[in-house]
């Protein structure tokens, strides 16, 4: 009796979890530790475990996103998406190709200055390939989204959402050539299919 009882507790905690960590009820959706402390019990931790096993069929995972160097009670939790969208499935997000490439170039230039710059710096570095009417209401947007933030004095820095979705670590990585290069062995064949697929365009020639 006292397991049956155990079992239906645990899925109204991971039911709880789901209201508060997928429906927005503040400024910014999910939740803070401390509030599902509050709401699930000291074990908070390990129900949103068990949560995150269940997301993780649907293509989806909890995040824990700190504010500040440290764990925190402050610290918020987030659901995001699993792993990589393809580029063809961030597409049907809503997303521009032109502005996927303002929010990179935004994102690396505020964490190659540690974490911080002026927006007038960021918006000159950009009108170097984009028209200006389309940096301000980019920018903007990105802003009012949460994937950069503006402080009193004019600086972008990384929005809540950006430290939830995106992988800083990786895309500094990638932007300054330290992913993992193919092996000899694996870098062949795409040569060898390289020149089959030339030779097939001289031949329709």
């Amino acid at each position: 009796m006292a397991e049956g009882q155990d079992i239906v507790e645990l899925r109204e905690k991971l039911a709880r979890a789901a209201q508060l960590l997928l429906y927005k009820h503040h400024m910014q959706p999910g939740a803070k530790a401390w509030e599902l402390r509050r709401a699930l019990g000291r074990d908070y931790e390990q129900v949103l475990k068990l949560f995150d096993a269940e997301l993780e069929k649907l293509g989806l995972q909890v995040k824990r996103v700190s504010e500040g160097e440290t764990s925190s009670e402050s610290d918020r939790y987030y659901v995001i998406l699993r792993g990589h969208p393809k580029l063809t499935e961030v597409r049907t997000f809503g997303w521009r190709i032109d502005d996927m490439a303002m929010l990179t170039v935004a994102l690396a230039h505020i964490l190659s200055k540690r974490g911080k710059v002026p927006l007038k710096e960021v918006e000159r570095m950009l009108e170097e390939k984009f028209p200006r009417w389309r940096i301000e209401s980019t920018l903007d947007r990105f802003i009012r989204r949460g994937y950069l933030s503006e402080d009193d004095e004019g600086l972008l820095y990384v929005g809540w959402r950006a430290r939830a979705e995106i992988d800083q670590r990786t895309l500094l990585g990638l932007l300054l050539g330290k992913e993992e290069k193919p092996s000899e062995a694996e870098a062949e064949p795409k040569v060898e299919t390289e020149k089959e697929e030339e030779t097939g365009e001289n031949e329709v020639k």
